[in-house]
């Protein structure tokens, strides 16, 4: 880029000379050039459902963040929930320990410590030293988003801070699996979006056109070239409960199904055992039974079960669709789910014939990689 630069201002300065030379030898004298103020768009002043607006607003709001732990160090992006200084990012960017240093939008940078992680979600909560009079972002709700919907994304693509793209939503629920650099792999019911994302921008915001954020953006699908154009964010709804509780507790709460299983020979999840006194357990499944349905939402596999219900809360009260192994006699049943400490992301493999197995209490993991 440096090089890219320099040779634009290379040649940018030649087409100076030559057009002052022209003008020199014109002999009538130039007239003096003149700008205008735009007759529509929004350059003079940003209006309200626009990008620009969404960009000024939550731009303010949004930080960059280094670690560094020896010669090795991570960046990412962070968003700002409090003026004194608590900041809402990825369990990615700063989960491996090592000193973090943020960057405020005004240049400041501050030192700061990680309050909680919720590994299962790849959330965090940091707090800053010394911090004061910072503007919090406006959270919106990720329950009322809509697939078309135009969005802007902040963050540090590539060390580039403060960086704006737009885009819209391209979906919504989608199950995203992915597996970060260290291993650790999470399950979440995301949101997806076109808006350019790429490695840096990890935890920062992805908003709407009033400036509220409605997503934390986590990971991408991506090829050597890199991104693609499918960004993949946490919902507000879920990202603001996580980080609520770590604020308060210094550690948040997943909701507790109780199931171990696979994916079904009939695209669905089948259950291979239930966690005795678990909220499976108290709502009548069994093992060999399929799960088809969370609420009116199709469930097309193990992870997409783990998906759906890691977007409720703990003690959440919700309907389920159950088959026998044939995906036939389906009746519901109402499940209250538990409450588990998120302190570790549980992990899980394939089995000898393929099938997907689960540590116990509804948290399944993959060992693959997604879209990596």
């Amino acid at each position: 880029m440096i090089a890219a630069a320099a040779i634009a201002g290379v040649i940018g300065g030649g087409i100076g000379v030559a057009g002052g030379y022209l003008l020199a030898d014109g002999g009538n004298g130039s007239a003096a050039l003149t700008q205008h103020d735009p007759v529509t768009g929004t350059q003079i002043k940003s209006q309200t459902g626009t990008v620009q607006y969404a960009a000024t607003k939550a731009s303010a709001s949004t930080v960059d963040i280094r670690v560094r732990s020896g010669r090795s160090g991570t960046e990412g992006t962070g968003v700002v929930l409090t003026s004194d200084g608590y900041v809402l990012t990825n369990n990615h960017v700063v989960g491996n320990g090592g000193a973090i240093n943020v960057t405020l939008a005004d240049g400041t940078t501050k030192n700061a410590k990680v309050i909680g992680t919720s590994p299962s979600y790849d959330l965090a909560v940091i707090k800053l030293d010394g911090a004061s009079g910072l503007t919090p972002a406006e959270l919106g709700k990720s329950s009322s988003l809509t697939v078309g919907q135009q969005v802007v994304a902040i963050g540090s693509p590539l060390g580039l801070e403060g960086t704006v793209t737009s885009g819209i939503i391209s979906a919504l629920n989608r199950t995203v699996e992915v597996q970060g650099d260290n291993g650790q792999a999470v399950i979440y019911n995301g949101i997806q979006t076109d808006a350019s994302i790429n490695s840096g921008n990890s935890g920062g915001p992805l908003v709407n056109l009033d400036g509220q954020v409605i997503g934390i953006n986590s990971s991408i699908v991506s090829n050597s070239q890199g991104n693609i154009g499918l960004g993949f964010s946490i919902p507000i709804d879920t990202a603001s409960r996580v980080a609520n509780e770590l604020i308060k507790n210094g550690v948040a709460t997943k909701p507790q199904l109780g199931v171990t299983g696979t994916d079904s020979q009939t695209g669905t999840a089948a259950v291979t055992s239930v966690v005795p006194g678990s909220a499976a357990d108290r709502a009548g499944i069994k093992a060999g039974e399929t799960i088809t349905k969370v609420g009116d939402r199709t469930v097309s596999s193990f992870a997409d079960l783990v998906a759906q219900i890691s977007s409720n809360a703990p003690g959440a009260k919700i309907t389920l669709t159950v088959a026998d192994a044939q995906g036939a006699n389906r009746h519901q049943v109402e499940v209250t789910l538990g409450s588990e400490q998120d302190e570790a992301a549980e992990t899980a493999d394939y089995d000898n014939s393929g099938s997907r197995s689960q540590a116990p209490y509804g948290w399944p993991y993959g060992s693959e990689r997604y879209g990596r």
